[in-house]
């Protein structure tokens, strides 16, 4: 494996621990706001994430590479409203694909069709995950401050919990 490439892989697996810690503390906060199907959307959404890390991980051992288990920062756990945190899952996504497509265009740069054939299932799992936040934000935006609505919208969230593999 070629170096660049291990290097990128690495920092994937700490972006993928990274968005696995935030979605956790989201959660949690939406947890304590008593938003119980927000809570476990998104307690999901971390254990997803913490399951694409385990991948990457596993993909660069079975490659001959060096897994560098990253340290992480502290993820924040203050968010003003249900809009606001939906509005940081998008963000989320948007940069997780940004980074996967800069791992392809390495992998087409070195040749390396083995990498790029693995990463072909974090570009489909990305597609999904921006369609999820863009219409989740969507739906948000159209109930604007309808309390009615924020308590249909927890209720129908776990219609988007995805099975685990």
């Amino acid at each position: 494996m070629h170096a660049s490439i291990e290097n990128l892989l690495n920092d994937q697996i700490k972006v993928e621990a990274t968005a696995s810690m935030h979605y956790l503390a989201m959660a949690s906060w939406a947890d304590a706001e008593g938003f119980s199907g927000v809570a476990n959307f998104f307690y999901a959404q971390s254990e997803e994430e913490r399951e694409h890390m385990l991948k990457l991980v596993k993909f660069v051992n079975e490659r001959g590479g060096k897994v560098v288990v990253p340290a992480l920062d502290q993820p924040t756990d203050k968010f003003t409203s249900l809009k606001a945190l939906f509005e940081k899952f998008l963000d989320s996504e948007v940069f997780v694909t940004k980074q996967i497509n800069t791992i392809i265009d390495t992998c087409l740069e070195q040749k390396d069709y083995n990498t790029n054939n693995f990463m072909q299932w974090y570009v489909t799992e990305q597609l999904e995950e921006e369609a999820t936040a863009r219409t989740l934000l969507d739906k948000l935006n159209i109930i604007g401050d309808n309390n009615s609505g924020y308590y249909l919208f927890d209720r129908d969230i776990e219609s988007f919990i995805q099975p685990q593999e």
